[in-house]
């Protein structure tokens, strides 16, 4: 898989996000790792509780690529046996958080192999997008620099067996010097030049994502709440690809 825009479809029901998708043809004047020429759209906690594994379903009945967020943190056992069940759905990446421990991220990419070997995509959240340095100290006891945490955590996906992390643009370079240019680096917190940025704490526009070797981009707010969503998008997809 190669690099991508990722909208966040954060919405509260299948019908809004249907509605939403619904704008996007194929777009055939821009690059993009998708053949169908839809959108890679990301489901969260959100959607996915309000409607189960059937808005996956119908999302790649339509030729959407799906990255389930759903940020599994459990005792390993029950992380393997929940990944079973996310492995019978025709997603395309899926997550954990890298604070679970290595045996549990081990676990995750036991229980998420299909029995001919396949599986989805599998990547470790490492500190969200929304923790800065302060509340990290104050709320986790965590006292090591943000950008040390983040690169250790991405470590121990590595060497877990995972194919990547979700991380900070400001952290990509950084995971890729020490696990690797391979090892995917998923990045939210990216914002247009001349957008808000909302509940965010550490950000960058797409083009800096993409000088600084984010692979995917996760977009929600800046694409999903413009005047006009195809456009934003499209925009979003020249600025980071350089299409």
């Amino acid at each position: 898989m190669g690099k991508d825009v990722i909208i966040a479809c954060d919405f509260p029901s299948g019908t809004q996000t249907i509605e939403f998708l619904e704008q996007f043809n194929r777009v055939s004047s821009l690059e993009s790792s998708n053949p169908t020429g839809k959108p890679f759209v990301k489901i969260g906690m959100e959607l996915y509780y309000a409607e189960g594994p059937a808005i996956v379903r119908e999302l790649k009945s339509r030729g959407h690529k799906i990255f389930l967020d759903l940020k599994l943190h459990d005792i390993p056992n029950t992380v393997r046996k929940a990944m079973a069940v996310l492995a019978s759905l025709d997603i395309d990446m899926c997550n954990v958080h890298a604070g679970g421990t290595a045996a549990m991220m081990r676990a995750a990419v036991e229980g998420l192999t299909r029995p001919d070997g396949t599986r989805p995509l599998l990547i470790a959240v490492t500190q969200l997008t929304s923790t800065d340095q302060q509340s990290m100290e104050r709320d986790l006891l965590i006292h090591d620099p943000m950008p040390e945490v983040v690169l250790h955590y991405a470590q121990t996906a590595a060497s877990s067996g995972l194919d990547g992390v979700v991380c900070s643009p400001l952290e990509a370079r950084g995971v890729h010097e020490r696990c690797g240019e391979n090892f995917l680096t998923v990045t939210p917190g990216v914002r247009f030049a001349d957008g808000d940025v909302g509940d965010q704490k550490r950000v960058m526009t797409p083009s800096q994502a993409r000088d600084v070797g984010s692979d995917y981009i996760v977009v929600g707010r800046p694409i999903t709440q413009a005047p006009d969503p195809v456009a934003a998008y499209e925009r979003c997809v020249v600025e980071f690809l350089g299409a």
